[in-house]
């Protein structure tokens, strides 16, 4: 079983429409969102949930208010202003709360408890492409590399229960938390950048996190029109540190009306993008099996 993970070292490039035309392509998979703080490639492959569970991490103070006395310790002692006065007694802002546990040990009534915080959900769901597991975490909540290993944990289960031979990943963009998350023991790590001088900046970091990592990397050029001088740099980059330059993919329209009409671009239509994304999956597998042998 490979795991192959799309990743982008900035957002916008178009990692999550050019894996969806690759999870097209893929055959005998799972697919995977690990996007899971703004996911989107439920957009493409509308997903049927048939198991969806609730992701805890971390805990917050609930301040019972039968049990409050009002004393304004914990108010006094929070240094994130997460305490505010409800009448005679005090409530925790749940947004301001770091879950420090600091007010439970110090108020004298025992009136504050500390729950686990629920954080939002993560669900397996059935798409025209094949199984795929996705999450949603809630507006402001954190933790969203715990979410990701939890993710990548349980499609690697439904792979070897199901014989599936490809867990393919839509990951988070940026080298944070999240992106660390999803790329530690993957197989082969896929980069799309778009030729800016941000794009190669950013492609510049992410290929630093897969060395670190030890994971191969390969390149794809979005957009690469748009700017032929910058394609040139980013190529000559990849050229000179040893990186495949899996594609060089043109703007193409049809990716914004197949992205309309909820499909990727392989199967709106079969034009000449579609076949250079096709020739990409096969340097893709190639390199994959390359990885496997070694």
């Amino acid at each position: 079983m490979a795991e192959i993970l799309i990743i982008s070292g900035k957002g916008g490039t178009g990692k999550t429409s050019i894996t969806g035309a690759l999870a097209h392509l893929a055959q005998n998979k799972i697919i995977c969102d690990l996007d899971v703080d703004a996911p989107d490639l439920h957009l493409l492959l509308q997903p049927q949930a048939r198991q969806v569970e609730d992701f805890y991490s971390g805990n917050e103070a609930v301040i019972n208010p039968e049990l409050c006395t009002g004393c304004g310790l914990c108010w006094e002692k929070c240094r994130f202003e997460a305490i505010v006065a409800d009448g005679e007694t005090f409530r925790v802002e749940p947004m301001k709360c770091e879950g420090c546990k600091l007010c439970v040990s110090l108020c004298p009534a025992e009136a504050i408890e500390f729950p686990q915080r629920h954080c939002g959900t993560w669900q397996v769901s059935d798409t025209r492409m094949g199984p795929m597991v996705h999450a949603q975490l809630f507006p402001g909540q954190e933790n969203s590399g715990r979410l990701v290993a939890l993710l990548r944990q349980h499609a690697r289960e439904l792979a070897e229960e199901n014989g599936y031979e490809l867990i393919l990943s839509d990951g988070p963009p940026g080298i944070g938390c999240p992106v660390i998350s999803s790329m530690s023991g993957t197989d082969l790590a896929v980069v799309v950048t778009e030729p800016t001088p941000s794009g190669r900046h950013d492609l510049e970091r992410v290929v630093e996190l897969c060395r670190h990592f030890k994971v191969p990397a390969g390149v794809i050029i979005n957009k690469c029109d748009l700017n032929q001088e910058q394609s040139k740099a980013i190529a000559d980059y990849c050229g000179r540190e040893g990186l495949e330059l899996l594609a060089e993919l043109p703007f193409d329209k049809a990716m914004v009306q197949a992205m309309v009409q909820g499909q990727v671009i392989g199967e709106y239509q079969q034009n000449g993008l579609a076949q250079d994304l096709a020739r990409a999956w096969e340097k893709i597998i190639q390199m994959a099996e390359r990885k496997k042998a070694a």
